[in-house]
């Protein structure tokens, strides 16, 4: 995406930026020449590397102790399994405990409480993408029976933007270019760049395939590809 303004002028004053003590001395520069504004979009791709995704434990029981300590015994299966897998304790993070009571109601009666419900869920990073299927597997097996996700992003994507960054500058350049031969001008240089914002991975939608009888055979999470995209301003001087 590339959005563009051209002013024309022959005497266009700047006054560059300064910190406030030294501003009183400022001298505008003199431009000769048309200023041309080009936004652009630069993008880059990358397998993702990290998934992340919620696992959890629901349980209830008549009573509310009784409905913990089931959930309690669940998740400690969880738990040793998701380290048996070998997944580090920097990548679990629990994102939610909760105990809530189970209503039964009915017409003109007030509700009556059934029993309680425990909740306790997990965010796991899954630093190996291809293996976090069978782990979800075995996660399953031991207790989980809440799974959402997965949310598949890029570890480190401060290489990607700056590729990015670099499509960006070139798509501004080349459409810089274009205008100038149109008008019968030549590009005399950059006056100035700015960066809009670094787009960060958007979170992919779900992508985990379960055949028939998910405990059963393996559940599989694919990785796909995701863009990565920073915008830019660059402003131009035409001769």
């Amino acid at each position: 995406m590339i959005r563009v303004a051209l002013a024309a002028s022959t005497a266009l004053f700047v006054v560059a930026a300064l910190p406030a003590a030294a501003q009183t001395e400022a001298r505008p520069v003199l431009l000769d020449g048309t200023v041309l504004d080009i936004s652009a979009t630069g993008t880059s791709t990358r397998v993702p590397d990290l998934a992340v995704i919620q696992a959890g434990v629901v349980t209830q029981a008549a009573t509310a102790a009784a409905a913990m300590q089931q959930n309690n015994a669940q998740m400690a299966r969880v738990l040793a399994a998701l380290r048996k897998a070998g997944i580090a304790e920097r990548d679990i993070q629990t994102s939610r405990i909760g105990l809530s009571p189970q209503y039964r109601y009915a017409d003109n009666k007030p509700p009556v409480i059934t029993g309680y419900q425990a909740t306790n869920q997990l965010s796991i990073r899954f630093r190996d993408v291809a293996k976090s299927g069978a782990i979800l597997d075995a996660l399953v097996s031991e207790g989980a029976n809440d799974i959402s996700g997965p949310n598949l992003t890029i570890d480190k994507p401060e290489a990607a933007q700056d590729e990015a960054r670099v499509d960006a500058i070139k798509q501004a350049r080349a459409r810089a270019e274009l205008y100038a031969q149109a008008a019968g001008l030549k590009v005399d240089r950059i006056l100035a760049i700015s960066e809009s914002g670094s787009l960060p991975p958007a979170p992919a939608p779900m992508m985990m395939r379960a055949k028939a009888g998910m405990v059963a055979d393996s559940l599989e999470v694919l990785a796909g590809e995701r863009e990565l995209s920073v915008n830019v301003s660059v402003r131009f001087l035409l001769k």
